[in-house]
């Protein structure tokens, strides 16, 4: 398959790409936005419906499920019919599961409609498949860096929601994402092009090398960037829905505080994505996604550590240590901690496009199934944490376990690697 088409040599002027990449992290970010509304809500869902945390984690689990097993289809459908129409096609098919939302009264009502909010995910894979067949080369990663960014959309949800939840009540919180959905999908349809996917191949050819690309699954060599990112990914969303919950009871903030406490987190990884794309532009993050392992490790090693208190048998007395993190250290550490997350993102992005450019639709979309299915699994590990162990910072534990086993991964194929050139 040809390369990545330039901006410069764009037939339709050069702005057309432009406006995608513009428009795109808008995309994302309103997706992400709407998957976050059980988070924010979440107080007054489980007072309405009496539910009990494990039903509630399920709740919050649904869109992540549903959009994971969307990603790869989705994906296969940009690269056959074009980003743009998946883009538009997905935005417009979570509205009406927006406005159910907002009349939901039953449990398996506000199942249904996380799993039509899960949808939205064609519209990331979509758009991952449509900026990666855009942009330059020289400049892939600030691109999906750009892209990405639109993680921080889940800060919206922080910033609004509550707002509009105690001036016009709850049911009014997922209509307040219906107008803008419908106005990117409209910009979407006017400015941008699919043009430029079809230039790239006919679509029987890009038809038949899905279908055999499909068939390298099996291909180790399709998997070890996929899975790294989708660590990044997942425990990034499974974190943007459980903070609140966790910051209100930790620290006993009301849904305001706990929400705007949480917003640092979602903004430093989205920041970082941009700069974690933009630097993988000019140097190899190979061994650099090593230090920012590392550095995710010890934070979540730290944040793990749960209120305690130790006594020691003095020579004057018993001596009591007690300990407990501060919330303005919770949240440096976890704003520090987003940074780097957002970093690995960026650049394993910027990665997966140079060594599978010609392959994203199916390794771009492996990764956000694999993200997807993470970020599904966490709340529920989190809930069983939390009510089995009885600690709240077991899901910062599980975390970290699970950073471990995909380092230790990096490792073998690293080995693996340097064995082959032996």
């Amino acid at each position: 398959m040809p390369a990545a088409p330039d901006l410069d040599q764009d037939p339709t002027g050069g702005y057309r790409p432009l406006v995608v990449v513009l428009l795109s992290p808008l995309v994302f970010a309103l997706v992400f936005a709407s998957w976050t509304i059980f988070a924010v809500l979440g107080l007054e869902l489980k007072v309405l419906l009496a539910l009990g945390e494990g039903r509630f984690a399920v709740l919050l689990a649904m869109p992540m499920a549903v959009g994971a097993l969307a990603s790869l289809p989705m994906a296969a459908l940009a690269q056959r019919f074009g980003g743009r129409r998946v883009m538009i096609a997905s935005l417009l098919l979570i509205c009406p599961f927006l406005w159910g939302l907002a009349q939901s009264r039953d449990y398996h009502h506000f199942l249904l409609a996380g799993a039509g909010l899960g949808l939205g995910a064609g519209s990331l894979a979509a758009g991952l498949v449509y900026v990666a067949g855009l942009c330059p080369r020289r400049h892939a990663g600030l691109a999906l860096g750009l892209y990405g960014a639109g993680m921080a959309g889940a800060g919206l949800s922080y910033l609004l929601l509550p707002l509009v939840s105690q001036a016009y009540g709850w049911r009014t919180a997922p209509l307040l994402y219906l107008l803008p959905v419908l106005l990117v999908a409209a910009l979407l349809w006017l400015f941008a092009d699919d043009r430029l996917d079809e230039a790239r191949g006919s679509h029987a050819r890009l038809w038949r090398g899905l279908l055999a690309g499909l068939g390298r699954l099996a291909c180790w060599r399709l998997w070890r960037l996929a899975l790294v990112y989708s660590f990044f990914y997942g425990a990034f969303v499974a974190l943007a829905l459980w903070l609140p919950a966790y910051l209100s009871a930790q620290y006993q903030l009301p849904l305001k505080g706990a929400a705007l406490a949480a917003l640092p987190f979602t903004l430093a990884v989205g920041l970082g994505q941009v700069v974690g794309g933009a630097w993988a532009d000019v140097r190899d993050f190979r061994a650099l996604r090593w230090w920012v392992s590392a550095f995710v490790l010890v934070c979540l090693f730290l944040l793990s550590y749960p209120p305690f208190a130790m006594s020691i048998e003095g020579v004057h007395g018993v001596i009591v240590l007690r300990y407990e993190a501060p919330l303005w250290g919770f949240l440096s550490l976890l704003t520090a901690m987003g940074m780097a997350m957002g970093i690995g993102q960026g650049s394993l992005m910027r990665l997966i496009h140079r060594d599978h450019g010609d392959e994203m639709p199916l390794v771009g979309g492996l990764a956000l199934t694999l993200g997807g299915l993470f970020a599904a699994l966490l709340p529920l590990m989190f809930v069983i944490g939390s009510e089995w162990v009885g600690i709240r910072t077991a899901g910062f534990m599980f975390l970290y376990g699970s950073l471990v086993v995909c380092m230790l991964v990096m490792v073998w194929d690293h080995a693996s690697g340097y064995a082959g050139r032996a």
